[in-house]
């Protein structure tokens, strides 16, 4: 399963199937480092044990809205609810339920691997 499929499974009807798809491009343009940024933001916010169990092959632990609110930049957030076109609290919602599973998903080894392009392979 993809990033964006994690993503649009766990968006339903919310956001429907567009802004799912337009999530992932949207925090790569938003967060420097994309996904990678963002665990890089996690960690250095204090949340580098939630981080490393998503690396990890052990369970994973979960991520509040409280947290990400605390730990990402809130323009950076918003402008992520702006291109979506949704409140800010639901962008931060999904991120909460999306981002564990993932990270998880994305890192086989321990490290992250960059998500496959939309409709695309990774390399």
């Amino acid at each position: 399963m993809s990033l964006f499929d994690s993503i649009k499974g766990s968006l339903g009807g919310a956001l429907g199937s567009a802004a799912a798809a337009a999530l992932p491009g949207i925090i790569e343009r938003v967060y420097p480092g994309g996904l990678q940024g963002v665990l890089n933001q996690l960690s250095q916010s204090g949340y580098g044990k939630q981080v490393n169990s998503w690396l990890g092959r052990g369970e994973n632990q979960p991520i509040t809205t409280d947290d990400l609110r605390n730990a990402l930049n809130d323009s950076h957030t918003r402008e992520i609810a702006d291109k979506l076109g949704i409140p800010y609290d639901q962008v931060l919602e999904t991120l909460a339920k999306v981002l564990p599973q993932a990270v998880d998903q994305h890192s086989p080894n321990g490290q992250l691997q960059a998500p496959a392009p939309e409709g695309g392979h990774a390399a």
